[in-house]
């Protein structure tokens, strides 16, 4: 404590206060959103590196993964095959990562189908009144039929190829993408913004791709990270028995249906794809759930 004297008033000053608290630790702009946002790092990681081997697969040290050598099949894993080989001598590390792009092209192409298709009929339900109850009521028809079903019996009516693969499954989820962002559009019509658009003479397209469209992204990009992760899980399945990609395709769900007769003597066979698999679809679901934790304005203030 001292004391000081001013025209002959003696002021006493307190003394300083112990710092208590840490001083909080300065970050950068990238460093504060991975410590915010932990999960979004953690998914754009592990799908940018399930990208990059996807990309990069010639290079990886792969065979080719349709090359037949019954000489030595059923191989267990080891230096030379490191992922084994399966009944008909191929190699199943070179399959794998060749499959990784089949699972990645058909989940990010029917999540943007999916997003595109039922984004455009959500504003048409959300905003013109009058053709609201037509559209929901064939989307409830659609999506009253199990999607896995509904994408079994599409590819019944086609071939097998990866492009019908996408049609089948962006078919069943886009009557998902158009609920969410018909509900989005009903709240966003009432707001006084929107109705002095209105009020203004400003015609129906230009209020929707000004006012609508830009707040129905948010709840989007997280959709769609959903989607993506379905897609890969449905794509897997419809290959699995046998009514998704050719079987001269390597794809995930392909090697593990070849591979299931084996399942109890060779179990690397199914172990492997399954394990990408499984990986990518988490990935994607973090990469989701992180978005959503970002773009949700009451989650963002606790943060």
């Amino acid at each position: 404590m001292s004391a000081t004297t001013h025209d002959n008033v003696r002021v006493v000053e307190a003394p300083a206060l112990p710092a208590i608290l840490p001083t909080p630790k300065q970050r950068g702009r990238v460093a504060g959103f991975i410590y915010r946002h932990p999960t979004i790092f953690v998914g754009a990681v592990l799908v940018g590196i399930m990208i990059l081997i996807a990309i990069l697969a010639p290079y990886l040290g792969t065979r080719d993964p349709t090359a037949l050598a019954p000489a030595r099949r059923t191989r267990e894993p080891s230096a030379l095959y490191w992922f084994g080989t399966d009944m008909l001598g191929r190699d199943v590390y070179s399959r794998v990562i060749y499959g990784s792009r089949v699972s990645l092209v058909v989940g990010f192409a029917v999540a943007l189908c999916a997003s595109a298709v039922g984004t455009f009929f959500g504003l048409i339900a959300g905003f013109v009144r009058r053709l609201d109850s037509v559209v929901m009521r064939i989307m409830d028809g659609l999506m009253s039929i199990p999607s896995l079903l509904l994408a079994i019996a599409l590819m019944a009516l086609t071939r097998a190829s990866v492009q019908n693969v996408i049609i089948a499954i962006s078919v069943t989820e886009f009557p998902r993408v158009c609920r969410l962002v018909r509900g989005v559009v009903l709240s966003l019509r009432e707001q006084p913004y929107v109705e002095a658009a209105i009020a203004s003479g400003t015609r129906t397209p230009l209020i929707i791709w000004r006012h609508i469209l830009p707040n129905t992204l948010a709840p989007l990009m997280v959709q769609a990270t959903f989607i993506a992760a379905s897609a890969m899980i449905t794509e897997a399945i419809l290959s699995f028995i046998g009514a998704g990609t050719p079987p001269t395709i390597p794809s995930w769900g392909n090697i593990m249906a070849e591979g299931r007769a084996l399942w109890q003597v060779k179990p690397y066979i199914v172990f492997f794809p399954a394990i990408f698999l499984s990986v990518t679809v988490l990935a994607v679901n973090l990469l989701g759930d992180g978005l959503r934790d970002a773009l949700d304005p009451r989650l963002a203030k606790r943060l």
